[in-house]
């Protein structure tokens, strides 16, 4: 996220890298397995969220924004993991992830 807005706000950073604080509690599972197992999993997440608040959580008039950015930089992620990780071929993980979020090399290599 801090490559795709480098000057972002702070809390918003830290808001970014909690919002997939429930998997210290259910496990850390890569996006592209997330998504093979669909609806189940989201709504584990969702009930662990909901009763963890996050005392982060951007102010309610940025949120819809911040949710945004958070969203496109985990679907980068996600994407990444899918390709560098999972073993998805370019076009799955497209289709699942949306587009390579080209991000710079060290960045990129660091998976």
């Amino acid at each position: 996220m801090r490559a795709q807005a480098p000057r972002i706000d702070a809390r918003f950073r830290l808001a970014a890298l909690l919002h997939d604080a429930p998997e210290y509690v259910i496990g850390d599972m890569i996006s592209p397995f997330k998504a093979v197992l669909g609806g189940d999993y989201k709504a584990v997440e969702k009930a662990v969220a909901c009763r963890n608040p996050c005392p982060f959580r951007p102010a309610a008039r940025a949120q819809l924004d911040i949710v945004r950015q958070i969203k496109k930089a985990d679907q980068g992620a996600a994407y990444l993991e899918a390709t560098a990780l999972a073993g998805f071929a370019e076009a799955e993980a497209k289709r699942l992830f949306g587009r390579d979020p080209g991000l710079p090399e060290p960045s990129n290599r660091t998976i």
